[in-house]
């Protein structure tokens, strides 16, 4: 897909359909997103990302996006929907760092250990884009 046609979404319109979409009954798969926002119908892979990495950067800046797989993205409506899309992001973060763990044949303490955190991240300049 073009470059233009990536850059047909953007994360103000991304966060305006979330914003429409309160609690997980209201959820929207990442397919149906792209379709309402661009009104384009059938699959768009490129578009798909850009919008998932719109949704990590919003996330980055303290939107409260939550969503599984099984229920589309939506804004939380409540502490649980919320403290549910935590566990599983959370969840994910960890398997992550368990693979890297055994692929480096190191224990967990120790590569967290020989993580470093930084507040500089990529995902927020893909917002301003």
């Amino acid at each position: 897909m073009s470059t233009a046609a990536t850059s047909s979404i953007n994360a103000a319109q991304v966060l305006a359909e979330l914003r429409t979409r309160p609690g997980r009954d209201n959820g929207i798969h990442v397919r149906d997103l792209v379709a309402r926002i661009t009104g384009q119908a059938g699959p768009a892979p490129a578009l798909e990302r850009r919008v998932r990495e719109f949704v990590s950067a919003l996330r980055l800046q303290g939107e409260q996006i939550c969503g599984k797989p099984d229920t589309g993205y939506f804004m939380a409506q409540s502490a649980a929907e919320l403290d549910e899309t935590c566990r599983y992001l959370r969840s994910r973060a960890v398997s992550g760092l368990l693979i890297e763990s055994r692929m480096r044949r190191v224990s967990m303490p120790a590569l967290l250990g020989q993580l470093t955190l930084s507040d500089k991240n990529t995902a927020t300049d893909t917002v301003n884009s």
